[in-house]
């Protein structure tokens, strides 16, 4: 609401379909230099002890309750399901991204020990069903919608983590650091490292057949939800058209229960201006309600990358594709090592083409990927030090590569390598 110059207070304005047009190109790229860096990394909380009985609601709230009296530098949230996330501060280097979310994590594992709990780094949980935590109109509507589409939304919502790096959408100006270079780059490679990192091979106790089944049910959820545009040479325009025709997930209401309308798109609400007009706020909330994998919020916010095991190894990610996209040389070596994968998407949005599901099934074991990856890991390592990153990053990175990369392996074939030995899956590389 805002207030007139009388005093009183006016409604939200309505917006039309142009001028959501022009306000979605013009907040969702941000150009300039590629200078600041950011991770959200999602866990899992599981029991310390017995990591297969489910965490009470009543031992979440206690516990998230406690953090929230522990100064931390980066954001603290809470996910449908009760995941814990750490979204860190922009930043302006690696190193400094490394070090804040190192330093709040070991803050927030101290306090969950001392409540029996542990963080568990997992794109989905291998044992338990989706249950909600959250009891919030937003997650209510959320439910709602997404159910129409089958389970996999709930699965989603409340039995799925992540590593999210944010990187600068680059400079106005054609090049290596480019805006249209780094959207399409982060399509293409977004792929690789679906099928480098993916981490999720079990859900039910049981192998589901793919290796990223995190990424398997965003793929289930649907192309209007939690697909990209289909890429052209105008990335703010397709955005835009993506965001006027993808389907409205709520209508906010004052009092009682959101509205969930079936197959309405944001274009059609502008209009048809029924219920009500849709308003600036509703245009910024639809927005946070689409789940590509790379999401333009001013800088590009990629998702595509399953929740890594051990203490730091979300660190990996986070330096690999920090590499890739802010070190020139590093751009365009990965951006010439993807160029051939475009043949393989068929024109279809991401994570909904041959490409990706490939990557999500079967990881490096696709030859295509297998020997990008090793190409990208390469340039990443050489550019590491470019950027300033600490001995030890450039060291996992390398442990990384030697361990996976090199051998055609992500850390989903681990997991099943030992369910298969009959040995447990889940110890102490995997709990933190």
């Amino acid at each position: 609401m805002s207030e007139s110059a009388g005093g009183c207070i006016e409604p939200p304005t309505a917006v039309t379909e142009a001028e959501v047009d022009a306000l979605v190109r013009g907040i969702c790229f941000k150009t300039g230099p590629p200078r600041r860096l950011g991770v959200e990394v999602e866990w899992l909380v599981h029991e310390l002890r017995s990591p297969q009985l489910p965490v009470t609601p009543e031992r979440l709230e206690a516990v998230y309750a406690a953090l929230r009296t522990v100064p931390l530098k980066s954001a603290l949230t809470v996910e449908p399901g009760g995941q814990l996330e750490l979204s860190s501060p922009p930043a302006g280097s690696l190193t400094e991204c490394v070090d804040t979310v190192s330093a709040d994590l070991h803050a927030v594992r101290a306090v969950l020990r001392e409540d029996g709990l542990r963080l568990v780094g997992l794109g989905h949980d291998p044992w338990h069903s989706p249950r909600r935590y959250l009891r919030e109109p937003r997650y209510d509507a959320m439910e709602a919608c997404l159910d129409r589409g089958g389970p996999a939304g709930r699965a989603m919502m409340c039995t799925s983590a992540s590593v999210q790096v944010c990187v600068d959408a680059g400079y106005e100006e054609p090049g290596p650091l480019g805006h249209v270079r780094r959207w399409w780059l982060a399509h293409q490679l977004g792929a690789v490292l679906v099928a480098v990192f993916a981490n999720s091979p079990l859900a039910g106790h049981r192998p589901t057949g793919w290796l990223s089944t995190r990424q398997l049910r965003w793929a289930q959820i649907g192309t209007g939800r939690a697909g990209g545009p289909v890429l052209d040479a105008d990335p703010r325009g397709a955005w835009a058209r993506h965001v006027l025709d993808a389907p409205v997930m709520c209508i906010r209401q004052d009092g009682g229960p959101w509205d969930v309308p079936e197959g309405m798109t944001f274009r059609e609400w502008t209009r048809t201006k029924e219920p009500r007009p849709p308003t600036r706020e509703d245009l910024d909330y639809h927005v946070t309600t689409l789940f590509p994998p790379v999401r333009p919020r001013g800088h590009l916010e990629l998702r595509m990358i399953d929740a890594q095991p051990g203490d730091d190894g979300w660190i990996v990610p986070l330096a690999v594709t920090a590499a890739l996209f802010d070190d020139p040389q590093a751009a365009e070596t990965a951006y010439r090592a993807v160029k051939p994968l475009a043949e393989r998407t068929l024109g279809r949005p991401a994570p909904h083409n041959p490409l990706w599901r490939d990557a999500a099934r079967i990881g490096l074991a696709d030859p295509e990927l297998r020997e990008i990856a090793a190409v990208c890991f390469a340039a990443a390592l050489d550019a590491l030090p470019r950027l300033g990153a600490a001995r030890e990053v450039v060291d996992a990175v390398a442990a990384y590569e030697d361990r996976h990369v090199a051998r055609g392996r992500c850390p989903a074939d681990d997991l099943l390598d030992a369910l298969h030995a009959g040995k447990p899956p889940y110890g102490k590389d995997i709990h933190s």
